[in-house]
């Protein structure tokens, strides 16, 4: 089986997993029979998310509704999400922000609220799930960065520093937790039809379409192209990959350099 893994029922943690691209990776790992847990800060829509994975796919599934800020959250969330999969040997970082604020108008909250859920939620939250990730071989971290983490974009200066800081802090869990036989790497998508860029195409109609030019494919991606990604860097086909970025933009990148 395709991205399968040697441990099948080793449950993954997925953050925003209510939605967009955070649902698709707990889709594509639900469909291969991992258990999953969805977190996310629309309660009800993870445990509705969650609710239908079991009941599609027949895996055992679990929600919670949290602010990832909150890491004092994580022991109690993470003990409840281990009693209902079972194990927990995968994370997937996927809860994000935006809030494009040009640097000539940020001030320290806007700065605050996009670098702690991006960045700081993922190295708080790994650090939580050391004593399940250690203790289940073949157990892997992915996190959700972006091809901002790449190009340069000066409307949304704290989004873009958080991305690429995201890749640092890949690299550096990666080193450290090799020595356990933990896998860390992250995928940076391009331009994908999600919920939240849909807010933003209703602000300006014309940015789809400028997205899909950038893109060599001609097309905006689907969130499943990137849960598919991240369900191979999570499974032993991708055993030898570690500290590594995998760029899914449909040739967005390449056309811009």
């Amino acid at each position: 089986m395709a991205g399968a893994c040697a441990t099948p029922l080793s449950g993954v943690l997925v953050t925003g997993g209510a939605s967009g691209i955070g649902r698709a990776c707990a889709t594509a790992l639900a469909e291969i029979g991992r258990p999953v847990a969805l977190w996310d800060l629309d309660g009800a829509g993870a445990r509705k998310a969650a609710d239908a994975l079991a009941s599609e796919h027949g895996v055992r599934t679990c929600a919670a509704g949290l602010d990832v800020r909150e890491s004092a959250a994580f022991p109690g969330l993470i003990d409840a999400a281990r009693a209902e999969l079972g194990t927990i040997g995968g994370l997937v970082h996927s809860a994000g922000v935006s809030m494009p604020v040009p640097i000539d108008a940020l001030d320290e909250q806007s700065w605050s609220a996009v670098l702690d859920v991006n960045l700081g939620a993922f190295a708080h939250l790994t650090r939580a799930l050391l004593p399940d990730l250690r203790a289940n071989p073949g157990s892997a971290i992915v996190g959700i960065a972006s091809i901002n983490a790449i190009l340069g974009n000066g409307i949304n200066p704290a989004y873009g520093a958080s991305k690429a800081g995201l890749l640092g802090l890949t690299r550096s869990l990666a080193d450290f937790l090799a020595r356990d036989g933990v896998r860390a790497n992250a995928v940076c998508p391009g331009y994908i039809d999600t919920p939240m860029l849909a807010q933003a195409f209703e602000s300006s109609p014309r940015l789809q379409q400028s997205m899909e030019r950038q893109a060599m494919l001609g097309r905006l991606a689907q969130p499943g192209e990137i849960g598919r990604v991240v369900r191979f860097l999570l499974s032993d086909d991708a055993s030898y990959m570690t500290a590594e970025h995998v760029v899914v933009d449909g040739g967005a990148v390449r056309s811009q350099r």
